[in-house]
């Protein structure tokens, strides 16, 4: 819903019904992920996308049929099935696409949920997208850490959901949960999408040189908010450093640990060591490799520059677990030369730690495209 908020709100503050069409869930090579929104407004307007092209014809329909009916809808669109062909999903993916009417009377809450994604406070909103009983479908909790709002039909539901979705926020993942009618966690029948929209996942990075600035640029470019920091007030300014969020100047080690106490460091942040300096990335990643849940650990330098910085690291105390958290030489093997080769490369290998990926060529592979 992010990514069509705007034109969502637009449309409910001036009281008309639009249908808002959500990818809930997704098998094998799917064009989009869960959470990709698609709007079909009253005058006809079509915002956004549910698969890249593919089924838009198909569920623009769908989305006209709902603005006048006001019942949400439930389709599977997949290469299985008999329509596939028809509404041009020929890439061997599925996708569930849950289409609803939102206006104030079926969404009340969507202007503080709004409010909140805009200002980056989390929340997360479940909607039943299928149920035995059709009248629980559409309804809705909008969960935040500290309060719930809604009712999906039962406390047991609600309770159910509401503590699941708040582990759904926690780690700012979006998926589709499976209970019994009742909220059953061992049943089936009933089906909750769990939007979470959480603060941008942080990328840190240590070093303020050229790389920085590709790397800040790139993870930018991902969705993260990017802070560089570096103990030299002469590197570390926003005018060498403009795609970053955040400069800042401090010891990295000591920057990193107070962010770790305060608790902006958590297990979707993403941290790039690039001072290839041992009086900085040394006492630094004593810290960071020691940090139970953070995304990522990467260093810059050479094969020698390595060698020697898991000799000082040991010397320092650090076990072999611990050691083994940390990629260096950072990134995948490109071939890359640039800055900004660099920096495709180092995001590259968070990608694959992220999902799972190899690295390798799809060229050269079998089987699905995702795993």
């Amino acid at each position: 819903m992010r990514e069509v908020l705007a034109e969502l709100r637009e449309w409910w503050e001036a009281g008309e019904g639009t249908a808002l069409a959500t990818v809930v869930e997704t098998f094998n090579s799917s064009p989009r992920p869960p959470g990709a929104s698609m709007l079909v407004g009253a005058d006809g307007t079509a915002v956004g996308s549910v698969s890249g092209g593919c089924v838009e014809g198909a569920v623009y329909e769908v989305g006209q049929d709902v603005i006048a009916s006001a019942t949400p809808q439930l389709s599977h669109y997949g290469i299985s099935d008999d329509t596939a062909f028809s509404v041009g999903l020929t890439c061997g993916g599925q996708l569930d696409v849950f289409v609803e009417r939102v206006d104030r009377e079926s969404f009340p809450e969507l202007g503080s949920v709004a409010d909140d994604i805009a200002a980056d406070r989390p929340v997360a909103v479940a909607t039943v997208v299928a149920h035995p009983d059709p009248a629980w479908v559409g309804r809705r909790l909008v969960v935040r850490p500290d309060t719930v709002h809604g009712d999906l039909g039962s406390a047991r539901a609600n309770e159910a959901v509401t503590d699941d979705t708040r582990g759904a926020l926690a780690s700012g993942s979006t998926e589709t949960l499976t209970y019994g009618p009742d909220g059953e966690r061992r049943g089936e029948g009933m089906r909750v999408f769990v939007a979470s929209y959480a603060p941008k996942p942080r990328m840190i990075v240590f070093g303020a040189i050229d790389f920085a600035a590709a790397v800040a640029d790139v993870g930018h470019f991902l969705g993260y908010a990017v802070t560089v920091c570096d103990a030299r007030p002469v590197f570390a300014t926003p005018a060498r450093l403009p795609a970053a969020d955040e400069v800042v100047v401090a010891w990295p080690h000591t920057y990193l640990r107070e962010e770790v106490e305060a608790g902006r460091v958590d297990g979707r942040t993403v941290l790039c060591v690039l001072t290839h300096d041992p009086k900085f990335d040394v006492p630094l990643l004593e810290v960071a490799l020691r940090l139970p849940d953070v995304a990522y650990v990467g260093a810059m330098g050479s094969r020698r520059t390595h060698d020697e910085r898991m000799e000082r690291l040991r010397e320092a105390g650090l076990i072999d677990e611990e050691l083994a958290r940390l990629s260096s030489p950072i990134g995948l093997d490109l071939g890359g030369r640039t800055p900004q080769e660099t920096a495709v490369s180092i995001a590259a290998e968070i990608i694959a730690r992220r999902w799972g990926g190899r690295g390798e060529r799809l060229a050269v592979r079998e089987g699905p495209i995702h795993s």
